[in-house]
């Protein structure tokens, strides 16, 4: 069994930045491909970014590149989110997710573990 604990959202002006971290009890974190997903009030859940178990390969969504890096320190067993150049439409709750195997997705239906999440929220 994984759990997955998020932290780091918040309140920022457009523009700010913030970082998101995703700490992960259980075993084999460095084996598994982890992912950010958000979900906006009224819309469906999408999905940000993508990592590999050794930090390797890296996926995003096209609305977020160049602006959101996610990395990972398997050391200590966490997954951030680096988010610079914050948009209002950035405004959502975040979710950390993992898979049981270490090949990357954006796919949602594709991750079986999930934290809670954390609030961003960027104003104008």
């Amino acid at each position: 069994q994984v759990q997955l604990v998020e932290s780091g959202g918040g309140l920022v002006q457009a523009g700010g930045s913030l970082r998101l971290s995703c700490v992960a009890s259980g075993r084999s974190f460095s084996s598994r491909a982890m992912a950010w997903f958000r979900q906006a009030p009224g819309k469906e859940r999408e999905s940000v970014a993508t990592i590999s178990g050794s930090g390797g390969l890296r996926n995003y969504a096209d609305s977020v590149k160049g602006r959101l890096i996610i990395s990972r320190d398997n050391t200590k067993d966490t997954v951030y989110l680096q988010m610079n150049r914050l948009k209002p439409e950035d405004t959502a709750v975040y979710y950390c997710a993992a898979r049981t195997g270490d090949s990357i997705s954006m796919m949602s239906n594709g991750y079986v573990y999930w934290g809670q999440g954390t609030q961003v929220t960027v104003s104008s």
